[in-house]
């Protein structure tokens, strides 16, 4: 197998704050001195691979080339499922068979699926970000046999969800709230349906007076819920996971 040429690892995570992420970049340290490590999300819903799966192809969208990502939303880590290694025309993904990397695969323009064979000798039952995954990212990048397999797309787990998730994915610092719903293609007049209320659309918070809530196109191409100066959480009493939707036409909304 050659080598790739990666010129940088990128780390998604549910981990939080604890000791797991420095685990892991001092596992790739070790491994992979000359190759940097960014550390692009850690604070994803826990546990939730469903959020994870519908956020991860946006926040790929507009990164740079030559990136491998490692992908560690695993709540069943040490059972049946397997590695995955999987190439789209926006980098090289390692993470687990469970539907995080599902939606990727079914967005790209082109993608290559592999089920990672090779384990390392010893291996921990309850962390393989550190143990698996991290040394087969290395073995990847040194251009090491990892027994890969290829893989029909269509059989991962999470080959049949939807396109779109009616869904909030992720809260941000601010309280605004990320959906699963593409922006593209949506009427800028058409009001979201969020609870009780029906949300205008504006382009950007300068649009909005301070206190008042809308939707927007963020910068990852989804649709995303927000209050100007405010947090739209705490404002709509909305959590990840909550269900949002439908879109309203302008001739059926009411102010």
């Amino acid at each position: 197998m050659k080598a790739l040429v990666v010129q940088r690892i990128v780390l998604v995570t549910d981990f939080g704050g604890g000791l797991y992420v420095g685990q892991m970049r001092a596992r790739l340290d070790a491994l992979l001195p000359a190759t940097p490590v960014i550390d692009l999300v850690h604070d994803l819903p826990a546990f939730r691979l469903d959020l994870a799966a519908y956020l991860l192809p946006a926040l790929v969208r507009d990164m740079p080339d030559d990136t491998l990502y490692l992908c560690v939303v695993d709540p069943g880590v040490g059972g049946e499922r397997a590695a995955l290694l999987i190439q789209t025309d926006n980098g090289w993904f390692i993470g687990p068979d469970n539907g995080l990397l599902a939606p990727l695969v079914r967005r790209a323009d082109s993608a290559n699926v592999w089920r990672i064979g090779w384990q390392p000798v010893r291996m921990s039952a309850s962390f393989h970000g550190r143990d698996w995954f991290v040394p087969a990212a290395a073995r990847l990048c040194q251009g090491s046999d990892l027994q890969m397999a290829p893989l029909d797309p269509d059989t991962l787990v999470g080959a049949e969800w939807p396109a779109e998730l009616s869904a909030i994915l992720y809260i941000d610092h601010f309280g605004n709230l990320i959906s699963g719903l593409n922006a593209s293609g949506r009427d800028c007049q058409s009001r979201l349906q969020v609870g009780t209320h029906r949300l205008p659309q504006a382009r950007t918070f300068c649009e909005v007076a301070p206190g008042a809530p809308f939707w927007y196109e963020n910068a990852f191409g989804l649709v995303e819920i927000a209050v100007s100066q405010g947090r739209a959480d705490q404002l709509l009493g909305l959590a990840a996971g909550d269900p949002i939707g439908p879109f309203i036409r302008a001739a059926d909304s009411e102010d």
